[in-house]
């Protein structure tokens, strides 16, 4: 029978692989792997095969580059562990959103750079640390794997995993597996883990108001043909009442964790102004968390400098409605689109265009699976229980996971934390935090190799 490491082995092992494990990261991150961007569809080729390569020099013994109704390519490898103990499914994604103005960036987007003890870079944290923390605590088990592993690293998460669904049933026996632990989220702050447990879904639709067959001149006949700029606003501002809430009709909200979120912390991750008032009722992470949130993304409008005295026959829209846990989407379309129709003013016509959808999600956080996983946040976090936290962004591919394997306890971990800024310039990697999760994670598979889950 073989002797369990101790914790202080393990951690010793942990700060032993983690430079190689940053060169790797580091590597991953100057891969320009942006799946929204199609001319560099071969970036994200690439940014798959490096990952392949890595699990192959692992000793894994099944690594395959994989795809889907032409889909962006995953990774699927299998490393088996001792006979009888339980199969983890370890998800991260390799794919990337886009970097936008590199002007906004204090340095190369793409060439990892270390200020402050962060290490910046498109990718650093979101998500291409989550793949280097999965491989951290491997390295530390090397060929003695405490359980199964399968790791599954999709290529397009950041434009909505179209093809995962179908990826989920071409390979679901090769990913079925007892627990699935996705790395794709965060803690929640420094020093302070946490586990996530409910995401918000959301429902992206356009909505154009028109008044005009034509455009007109505003002298010759403004004050009685109704302006399509001035109508659309009268319609956004309808989604609203006057505290902030959604105004929606029939949408769901639920309770919170009973978590403080201070003042001050609030100002400084959000960047508010001094002077502005948060909006809605209710507790902070009740508004953040689980109640829903209405934005408006995009207008197509004529622009201020050059504007001509004309009325627009026509003005657009981008909706984000972030939707609570317990809610559906076909629900919050369908009191969207009511509430639209039923304020549009003087008989402008509406049309409304739902863009996309994604599940809201509320994970069952009980169970053998979720006590190993608390005491090994603890355990790496000395003695810092893990935070049961909400997300106010939305995951939709968990609940694919959640419905593809019932049976299996599905963990949402992450590397980031509220000054990561993933997705926005200077994305972020907190060195001290990702090796805490490296820790979290290698503690977690040895506990889950003597339970059953």
């Amino acid at each position: 029978m073989t002797t369990r490491p101790t914790t202080d082995e393990l951690r010793a092992k942990v700060t032993e692989v983690l430079p190689g494990l940053r060169k790797d990261l580091e590597d991953l991150v100057r891969i320009e792997s942006v799946s929204a961007d199609p001319a560099r569809a071969g970036e994200v080729q690439r940014s798959a095969e490096a990952v392949a390569e890595l699990f192959r020099a692992e000793g894994f013994q099944t690594v395959d580059i994989v795809s889907a109704e032409g889909g962006a390519p995953a990774v699927i490898a299998h490393k088996a562990g001792p006979e009888g103990a339980p199969t983890v499914l370890l998800y991260a994604h390799h794919d990337v959103q886009p970097e936008n103005d590199h002007a906004d960036w204090d340095s190369p987007p793409f060439e990892p750079t270390e200020r402050d003890g962060r290490l910046f870079a498109r990718g650093a944290a979101d998500d291409k640390a989550g793949i280097a923390a999965h491989l951290g605590a491997l390295r530390v088990f090397g060929d003695d794997l405490p359980v199964s592993v399968t790791m599954f690293i999709e290529g397009e998460e950041e434009v909505g995993s179209e093809s995962l669904p179908a990826l989920l049933r071409e390979h679901q026996e090769r990913l079925r597996s007892d627990v699935i632990v996705i790395a794709d989220s965060g803690n929640w702050d420094i020093g302070e883990p946490a586990l996530t447990t409910s995401l918000r879904g959301l429902v992206r639709a356009d909505i154009e108001v028109r008044t005009l067959t034509h455009a007109v001149h505003s002298g010759m006949w403004g004050g009685l043909v109704p302006d399509s700029l001035i109508a659309l606003s009268r319609v956004i501002a309808s989604l609203h009442d006057d505290e902030g809430n959604v105004a929606v009709a029939g949408l769901h909200s639920g309770p919170a964790a009973d978590v403080e979120y201070p003042e001050e912390r609030l100002r400084a991750e959000s960047g508010a102004l001094p002077d502005v008032h948060w909006i809605g009722s209710g507790s902070t992470v009740e508004r953040l968390w689980t109640k829903p949130a209405l934005s408006i993304t995009g207008l197509d409008a004529p622009k201020v400098e050059g504007a001509s005295n004309t009325l627009v026959p026509a003005a657009r829209a981008k909706i984000s409605l972030r939707i609570a846990p317990g809610d559906t989407t076909e629900n919050a379309v369908a009191r969207l689109r009511e509430h639209l129709e039923a304020h549009v003013p003087w008989g402008a016509r509406l049309t409304f265009t739902v863009v996309d959808t994604g599940g809201a999600t509320q994970i069952d956080a009980t169970g053998p699976a979720y006590d190993a996983a608390r005491e090994a946040f603890t355990e790496a976090w000395d003695g810092t229980a893990p935070v049961d936290m909400g997300v106010g962004g939305s995951i939709p591919f968990i609940a694919e996971f959640l419905e593809a394997f019932p049976r299996a306890s599905v963990l949402v971990t992450g590397v980031e934390d509220p000054d990561t800024r993933a997705h926005g310039a200077n994305e972020g990697l907190h060195l001290a935090e990702f090796e805490r999760v490296v820790l979290a994670e290698t503690l977690l598979l040895d506990r889950l190799g003597i339970l059953e889950v």
